[in-house]
């Protein structure tokens, strides 16, 4: 099964007992024929459990809604454990150090392997991704008028919140994405956001992309305020709600450069804000000047 992200299209294989499209029905609108051509990286759902890797070491581990998850580094690249809410049960997923050629197992008997298969996917694409002039993002994203802005910052800071006071306030607004868009920049450098099949708990799966004219972190306060950001405040603002694994130097090289253009071409703020239609046009306006 071939999809097509952003600009960037993958292959999954998986043995013919395994519904695939049943398993990732976010996906649906990212299917695609086969493409001609170099793609982004091909992932193997294998039918039996993965081999033990020997010289492992400990790199991440990270918990949130899915479960549990560990990074681990090997001699050939790196090995992703998944634990989901099912406990007792670990998915794993094998990868080369450019996250280019991957090999998963999933327990097919617990009840979240759907949503640990398109988790595993979603890791491989936010790494493979960095090599191909693209970032994985962590944040909401809208489109006004065939102008696309985007909302970052803590979880519970309010990006889903500001979202909809947005889509609800202003006309010609919709949502591309709730969670996890990719940030592209096209041939001549202009910076493009798509929507994913990862939507957080908002089921928004647009196959779509629009130029970026606005970036905004979040932050509570009891005040609705805009501070621009230029040069490197604007670099440091963004970075840490782009998908990287840190300690890799190679990956961290290509998301710091491929973030240096953006931050050029787009304009980045704080906004520090209450939850009402007031931010959104505080917003708006700074945007718009």
């Amino acid at each position: 099964m071939d999809y097509r992200i952003a600009r960037y299209t993958f292959t999954v294989d998986a043995p013919r007992t395994v519904g695939i499209d049943a398993l990732l029905p976010s996906f649906h609108p990212f299917r695609c024929m086969e493409a001609e051509g170099r793609k982004l990286f091909h992932f193997t759902l294998s039918g039996s459990r993965l081999p033990e890797v020997a010289e492992t070491a400990l790199w991440e581990t990270a918990v949130n809604d899915m479960g549990y998850t560990r990074l681990l580094k090997t001699a050939s690249g790196y090995r992703v454990e998944l634990q989901t809410m099912s406990q007792g049960v670990t998915h794993r997923m094998d990868a080369d150090s450019a996250f280019t050629t991957l090999t998963a197992f999933i327990h097919m008997e617990d009840p979240y392997r759907g949503e640990a298969l398109s988790s595993l996917l979603r890791i491989a694409y936010s790494q493979a991704v960095l090599l191909h002039a693209g970032i994985s993002v962590h944040a909401s994203s809208v489109v006004v008028d065939g102008k696309a802005y985007l909302f970052m910052g803590k979880s519970g800071t309010g990006k889903s919140t500001h979202a909809a006071l947005w889509t609800h306030g202003f006309p010609h607004c919709e949502l591309l994405n709730d969670d996890n868009p990719t940030i592209c920049l096209q041939a001549g450098g202009t910076p493009y956001i798509y929507g994913t099949p990862w939507s957080g708990k908002t089921p928004c799966y647009r196959n779509a992309g629009y130029p970026l004219r606005g970036i905004a972190l979040l932050r509570q306060a009891p005040y609705n305020r805009f501070t621009a950001c230029r040069d490197d405040e604007a670099f440091i603002t963004v970075l840490p709600g782009c998908s990287v694994i840190r300690k890799d130097s190679i990956l961290h090289d290509a998301l710091c450069r491929i973030l240096a253009s953006v931050v050029t071409e787009v304009p980045v703020g704080i906004l520090e804000c209450l939850p009402d239609k007031e931010a959104a046009a505080v917003l708006r306006n700074a945007f718009s000047s």
